[in-house]
């Protein structure tokens, strides 16, 4: 017995939970998860803290620590990557492999893999889906499989990411399941798992999925050529819980202080999953809405419009005279913003308003705000002159996030539009920040156009190249010298940046520098390398 399943037996038998074995020795829930899930060790003193609160020796605790899984060796990349499990329906993400997640997911959460020491228990997973043809086909497939293990599955029907990650944290749920593919066309789709905690699976699990997906029965501790089924009065049974997603509505109202009478708001719902959600919670905080986005027909999810379409906002605030307007994906985990001169308001320029608002209340934790690398140099600059740090982590917003929980910082998010509040959500919710960002306006009686203007940002060019290996790119000499060169060009005024996309096979070439001109040269130039390479797709 490895440490990790030592310390999930001794808090399972005194009936502490994560969240308060976490308090008790002063350290984030997600340390403890690590731990429980060997991936990480304690520290020693934590271990010493361990041993006097469950009233056992330090020996007995640290007797098979060397049984601590090798992480160096996980495989979960093979399918989920920084976002979940996503592909083309039916091409590289079929039906059959998300009847395969169900049935694992169905089974884990009942069995002693998971640290679970009740007989016979019962599972119960949520979950929700965006509004693309195939979401409806992945999600029976997922609920067949979770019941066939003898798990109850409860079904939110179309709703964003945020909801099910709130559902599931405040109704207990053992996990939920996001059907999306966030801002992807319509014939993208993926599996987004979440834990019991709102947040997005931990890799030691995924890994567990991932050796199920191939067959590694195994790796799992199962003997046979399967997992078992359920079977007479086991076989789970499936909820319609459309009820959890109105408690979610009403929590969105609940967050606002203000009337919003007074304001006109343009919503872009992206044709997805907010489409039926947005307009009921800005209408019912007062505002005069102006929707587009609206009309999903399973075949025009982020088509033309939401927030890598900004486009569409821009001109509906414009033409209708609009003091703002909101854009969210596909799932609405995103929200860009337009001001009321049409000017775009991305996920950088989202953080230094809320970061400024939460350092004026005394909120902001060591005045510090959580970003990615793909932020953009003048946003970090803008935020220094306010007295305010920037701490940058990879991209993806699952980093973000633990950053955020391991140092217990308020606020992070990617310019994208991902913002994580964590007073209020464990994720990137579209529409709670669009929610703040009108409190913001409310209380400064001020227009978005003047909250913003203190971001100054260096002109930012990125170019995404579609390459059958994203790896052999980095490796490739001659594309890391075409970037050697073009950081010498920029000379400190800006930067260069190359890396891979977490969701398609994308290489993305990030340039930032004293004109736009130059950044689409300087990009031309990297790109025009990784083509000569012979690493493109037609």
């Amino acid at each position: 017995m490895t440490i990790g399943q030592k310390i999930v037996q001794l808090r399972t038998s005194a009936d502490i939970s994560q969240e308060q074995l976490s308090e008790t020795l002063g350290v984030s829930r997600q340390s403890v998860s690590k731990w429980e899930t060997d991936q990480a060790l304690p520290q020693i003193d934590k271990v010493l803290q361990i041993a006097e609160l469950f009233n056992v020796s330090t020996d007995e605790l640290l007797r098979d620590k060397l049984e601590i899984k090798d992480t160096s060796k996980k495989t979960h990349n093979k399918y989920f990557g920084t976002d979940g499990f996503r592909g083309e329906a039916n091409v590289n993400l079929t039906s059959i492999q998300a009847y395969k997640v169900g049935r694992f997911l169905g089974w884990y959460y009942s069995s002693k893999l998971s640290g679970c020491t009740k007989a016979g228990y019962r599972p119960r997973i949520v979950i929700g889906k965006d509004t693309r043809r195939s979401s409806y086909m992945l999600e029976y497939s997922i609920a067949a499989g979770i019941t066939a293990s003898g798990a109850d599955v409860y079904m939110l029907h179309v709703t964003t990411t945020p909801s099910v990650s709130y559902v599931t944290r405040m109704d207990e749920f053992d996990c939920g399941i996001m059907i999306t593919a966030s801002h992807n066309p319509f014939y993208d789709n993926g599996i987004k798992v979440i834990n019991s905690h709102g947040e997005k699976l931990d890799d030691a699990t995924t890994a567990y999925i991932e050796a199920y997906l191939d067959g590694d029965l195994a790796a799992i501790g199962v003997a046979g050529d399967d997992l078992p089924f359920a079977q007479k009065s086991k076989i789970g049974c499936i909820h319609d819980y459309v009820s959890g997603r109105n408690r979610y509505i009403g929590y969105l109202i609940s967050v606002a202080s203000n009337s919003y009478k007074k304001l006109k708001i343009g919503l872009d719902c992206a044709n997805g999953a907010s489409w039926n959600i947005a307009n009921a919670v800005f209408s019912a905080l007062g505002a005069q809405t102006y929707v587009v986005g609206n009309e999903p027909d399973g075949l025009n999810v982020n088509e033309g419009c939401g927030s890598t379409h900004i486009e569409n906002l821009q001109k509906l605030v414009k033409e209708k005279h609009l003091d703002l307007g909101f854009a969210f994906d596909g799932d609405a985990d995103r929200c860009i913003a337009v001001d009321e001169n049409g000017n775009v308001v991305d996920g950088d320029a989202i953080i230094y308003i809320l970061g400024k608002r939460l350092k004026n209340r005394g909120m902001l934790k060591d005045n510090t705000v959580v970003a990615t690398v793909m932020s953009n140099s003048g946003f970090v600059a803008s935020l220094e002159k306010i007295g305010i740090k920037c701490e940058q982590t990879a991209v993806g917003d699952r980093f973000v996030y633990e950053c955020m929980q391991n140092n217990n910082y308020a606020i992070g998010g990617e310019q994208s539009g991902h913002i994580i509040m964590k007073k209020y959500a464990t994720t990137g919710d579209g529409i709670l920040t669009a929610i703040m960002v009108a409190e913001e306006i409310c209380d400064s009686k001020s227009s978005l156009a003047k909250l913003a203007e203190p971001v100054m940002l260096y002109p930012q060019y990125t170019k995404n190249i579609r390459v059958r290996d994203k790896a052999a790119v980095l490796a490739d000499k001659n594309v890391l010298e075409a970037k050697d060169k073009v950081e010498k060009l920029i000379n400190k005024n800006g930067r260069a940046l190359l890396r891979q996309s977490g969701t398609e096979p994308v290489i993305r070439v990030m340039i930032e520098s004293v004109s736009e001109e130059t950044c689409v040269e300087y990009a031309n130039i990297i790109a025009d390398a990784i083509i000569a390479g012979g690493h493109t797709v037609e």
